[in-house]
This record gives structure tokens, sequence and C-alpha cells, in this order.
């Protein structure tokens, strides 16, 4: 593939409606941020509400704070479409816990984004002795969680824009502790 330090990563974060009994789950809300090799590009910093016929369940608006209100007059995730294509095609996605922003670019079939690096993933292996490896915990341990306040100000854990920019910090940060930067880009997906 190329070396990480040549490598154009996007982190990529959904927020969603919850899961009602007999119900699919939905997004409410998506975020993406860039980083070409080690260096993070807030340009590329995107977010927005996405719309949805499925209500916000009590959990999740408890989780993420997001509610019916802020989703009138967003966009489906549909129609935003070209920039979900050219912000993800080509480049090495990240997420935490990978399985959710999967799950819901399932609405674009053979869409061909990936491949993935999964933080979750990352933290098991390289910070093993943490309780507990949520997003959070994993940034605590870290020491970076006032740097992803810092890019994103009005942000909060579990607002997509929020938890997109610490899981591109946490690859960054682990590469480098690592001294990752000169390995292929292979070496990161599948460790």
């Amino acid at each position: 593939m190329a070396l990480i330090q040549e490598t154009d990563f996007v982190a990529l974060d959904f927020e969603s409606a919850g899961a009602s009994r007999g119900a699919t789950d939905e997004p409410v809300q998506v975020a993406w941020a860039g980083m070409r090799g080690l260096v993070v590009r807030p340009e590329t910093f995107f977010v927005s509400y996405l719309r949805s016929d499925a209500p916000i369940t009590w959990s999740a608006r408890k989780v993420h704070g997001i509610t019916s209100a802020d989703l009138d007059g967003a966009p489906s995730l549909g129609s935003l479409w070209p920039q979900v294509r050219g912000a993800l095609l080509g480049r090495v996605l990240i997420a935490h816990g990978a399985g959710t922003e999967k799950r819901f670019l399932r609405a674009f079939p053979l869409h061909g984004f990936g491949p993935w690096v999964d933080t979750v993933a990352l933290s098991r292996r390289f910070l093993p002795s943490l309780s507990d490896h949520a997003l959070g915990s994993v940034c605590a341990a870290l020491q970076l969680t006032d740097e992803v306040a810092g890019l994103v100000p009005d942000g909060r854990w579990h607002h997509a824009l929020f938890d997109a920019v610490a899981s591109l910090l946490v690859v960054r940060r682990l590469v480098s502790e690592l001294k990752l930067e000169h390995h292929d880009v292979v070496d990161l997906i599948h460790w």
C-alpha cells in the first residue's frame, strides 16, 4: 500500500437514534476528520445532523444529547452521498468500534470504502492494562482530551465530530509512540 507517513486517513463517526424494539437503528449525526500521515487537517472536518424517520430513544438522547428538534431541516444521509464519497473514497478509514460506521455506510451499496483501522482493537493491543477501552478512557490514558477539545471547542463525548477527531488523535499518538511512521499502513490495519 503506502507508508503511514504518506497515507490519507479519515476518521468517521455516527451517532444514532438508538434501536427501538422491532425497529432498525438509524444515524442522526455524521462527522469525519482527515489526517495526512500524522498531520491533522482541520479543513477536512465535517459534521451534520441527519434526517431520520426513527424517533430518538430516551437512552440514545441521554448519551449524545441530540433531540428531534436538532434534526429539523437536516439532510438525509443519502443526500450527502457526494460529500461522503469525496471524503472517504481512497482513504484509510478510522473508527472507534468500526462496526457501527460500517453498518450505516451500507446505505451506499458497493461503496468501496476502506480499509479500516479500529481504535478499539488498537487500544486493546497497545494499552492492555486499561480496564475500559471506551474512547474517552483511551484519550484520557494517552492525555489527548485537551487536544481534542482544542480542535473541537464546542464538542463533547458522543458528538460525532468530537469522537471522530479523538479517534484520529489516538491513531496519531500510537503511531508516533510506537515509531511506526515509516511502516507500511498495512501493518497498522492488521494489528
